[in-house]
């Protein structure tokens, strides 16, 4: 198939062969083979490696939407003002309910002076001071038509109360998702500028979980947190002036649990913070080792190691629990450690405040908001702790997120690229230089001259660097040192995507993605028509095993293809480049999973396709490129021989050994 981009290439791309990047390990769907578990693992004692600073770098990620945020501050302002006076107005309520039970008791035609009087002559000096603080009418009970009023102005004040925080919250909910929104893009557009030793390096399963599970956390920690945080803040500080205003005291004594809170919280908190990146981190390696081990569920099952696939799989499980476990019970202390704090305040305000309304100093309805005044301020105080443990845990997926948006990108293509229309194939390497470790050479000084529809045979040893060189071609890996032109142009002259484009590929490894087999074929060319991917399907002879299929070219193969077998697979990518019709063809052992036959049949409708073009051969079985324009060996990234397939053979050299090899040992072994 054509590259498209640096995605689609990656997805396809052959993997470094002898050369392979730091960390690689050959295994079931390209990475580690089953038993060796995933990489990037870190001890559950990990610590956040800069808590702070991605903490920061997380909150700049609002800077965008400050015009938003100031009216959810302003909506926020609005809301919590209003719920706050509300306490007040039904202590209103409490004390005119209150006071016309106690005046219902009076005697009628008595005033609240005389009745004050007669309680302090009969020694009664408490109740009496606490009823001359009310105001009472002997003889009257409750006035319910004033109680009604008082009634529905708190009702009205919450509705509107409500109504501002639910367009407080949509406002929230739109910033949240549009931060995240950003970040996937960001982190979708850098996966496309990361280098390929990236994705050999790190499990593809650790990869996606940071793409979907971290940045999924990062997105519901936003959504809750932005308007608990500004409205936990806010009643805070209103609750705190109210108190004040019905008792300095008791407003006091509320005030002495905020420091005992604090530092209960950040203690926690410290202890659970490393708990949290751990969690995450081992989130990532457990679904490498799944992603891994299910890709090659089919080797596993051969080789017989399911039991090391389920060991590696339970010990991984274990450490993610154990960190898991450590991180929600240590943060999980913060609740009910605030819960314990306000059950204290409660408990000193409803001592001292029935007091206070004992000797006349508070009336019961001050006393009956303040308590419900002290609940509203414990309650921001426990969410502010929860944020802090929730937010703990959007840091560590932060950090790792921001992470793989600072790895270092592949070099940027030219500002003024040149770009190639069309090709007529000629490929020239000059003093090619190239290794994937500073302290290990691969490719050094290496020259080829390709000429135009040449087909060129690339053969030598397991690790001699037959793929790495393609990787270079198609700039998958960038080179050290000399320089590869196609038609005179440098290719560092040209974008990536211009280069692919020049090239289609068949490769060994066959790829498939979730979809109809006719948007697989249609993959080397998005805008084919039905008679170009049928006649493309008949020229890579796989048209008839399509039409035998119930639905045929709509049948869907999920993402790893598991109900066509690797023949079949191996036949439809070879339906694609014959559908890209690429200037440049790249087969790497193109054939090496059909039968006998159709490999006889592809090899004739491979002539033609190569007719014309450039084509490059990597082969091990040597009788498949027997004619071969020119055959390239090569061992240890230097090319040792140059020649057709006869003359090769008549030189007596390295290739003959490789060709006898194949063909001579196996008969003699059988004499």
């Amino acid at each position: 198939m054509a590259g498209r981009d640096d995605t689609t290439a990656t997805a396809g791309a052959p993997r470094a062969e002898g050369g392979r990047g730091p960390g690689s390990r050959p295994g079931p769907g390209g990475g580690h083979g089953p038993g060796f578990g995933p990489r990037g693992m870190i001890g559950t004692g990990v610590k956040s490696k800069d808590f702070r600073g991605s903490t920061k770098r997380l909150l700049g990620l609002l800077r965008p939407y400050r015009t938003r945020i100031a009216v959810i501050i302003v909506l926020a302002i609005v809301s919590v003002v209003l719920s706050t006076i509300g306490p007040r107005i039904l202590g209103q309520a409490t004390n005119l309910l209150f006071e016309g039970v106690i005046s219902a008791q009076l005697p009628e035609g008595t005033t609240q002076a005389d009745v004050v009087a007669g309680l302090r002559a009969a020694g009664e000096t408490q109740l009496a001071e606490m009823l001359s603080a009310m105001e009472l009418t002997p003889g009257v009970g409750v006035d319910f038509r004033a109680l009604g009023r008082i009634l529905l102005v708190l009702t009205g004040l919450y509705l509107i109360s409500a109504a501002f925080g639910w367009l407080q919250q949509y406002l929230t909910v739109e910033v949240s998702q549009g931060i995240v929104y950003r970040l996937r893009n960001d982190v979708d557009a850098k996966l496309t500028r990361l280098p390929l030793k990236y994705f050999d390096d790190h499990a593809r399963g650790d990869i996606l979980s940071r793409v979907t599970n971290d940045i999924d956390n990062i997105a519901q920690t936003l959504q809750q947190s932005l308007t608990q945080i500004t409205t936990s803040v806010l009643t805070v500080a209103g609750v705190l002036v109210m108190m004040f205003v019905i008792s300095p005291l008791l407003g006091a004594i509320s005030l002495l649990t905020v420091p005992l809170s604090v530092y209960v919280t950040i203690q926690i908190a410290k202890r659970s913070q490393k708990h949290f990146a751990a969690q995450w981190e081992h989130t990532g390696a457990l679904n490498g080792h799944v992603e891994e081990v299910h890709t090659g569920r089919t080797i596993v099952k051969v080789f017989g190691r399911q039991a090391e696939a389920e060991a590696v799989f339970a010990e991984e499980n274990e450490k993610l629990y154990q960190a898991s476990f450590r991180a929600q019970f240590v943060s999980g202390i913060i609740q009910p450690s605030m819960q314990f704090i306000s059950n204290l305040n409660y408990v000193f305000i409803a001592v001292v405040g029935g007091l206070r309304v004992a000797s006349g100093t508070l009336s019961l309805g001050d006393v009956q908001a303040f308590i419900q005044y002290s609940r509203q301020f414990t309650w921001p105080i426990t969410q502010l702790a929860s944020i802090a443990n929730v937010m703990q845990s959007a840091v560590a997926s932060a950090e790792r997120v921001f992470e793989l948006l600072d790895e270092t990108e592949q070099e940027p293509d030219t500002a003024a690229p040149v770009r190639l229309a069309t090709a007529s194939g000629r490929i020239e390497l000059a003093a090619v230089s190239f290794r994937y470790r500073p302290d290990e050479p691969l490719i050094e000084d290496l020259d080829l001259a390709v000429e135009p529809g040449q087909t060129v045979a690339i053969v030598g040893p397991t690790g001699a660097g037959k793929t790495t060189l393609v990787n270079l071609l198609l700039r998958f890996y960038d080179i050290e040192g000399g320089r590869i032109s196609i038609d005179g142009v440098d290719t560092h002259d040209m974008t990536r995507e211009d280069v692919r484009r020049l090239f289609g590929m068949v490769l060994q490894d066959a790829w498939l993605f979730g979809g109809t087999i006719r948007e697989n074929i249609a993959y080397g060319k998005e805008e084919a028509t039905e008679v170009e991917i049928v006649a493309a399907a008949e020229a890579a002879h796989v048209d008839h095993f399509v039409r035998t299929l119930p639905d045929g070219y709509d049948t869907r193969l999920d993402d790893d293809a598991a109900s066509v077998s690797q023949g079949e697979k191996q036949l439809l990518t070879i339906a694609r480049a014959f559908l890209s019709d690429p200037q440049i063809l790249i087969l790497d052992e193109a054939t090496s999973s059909v039968d006998t036959r159709t490999e006889v049949l592809i090899q004739r409708a491979m002539a033609r396709l190569m007719k014309g073009r450039t084509s490059f051969v990597i082969a091990h079985r040597l009788s498949t490129i027997r004619h071969a324009d020119v055959i390239i060996v090569m061992d240890h990234g230097r090319i040792i021989e140059t020649g057709t397939h006869d003359e090769l053979l008549a030189a007596g050299g390295f290739y003959r050994d490789l060709y006898e090899s194949q063909f001579e040992a196996p008969l003699e072994e059988a004499s």
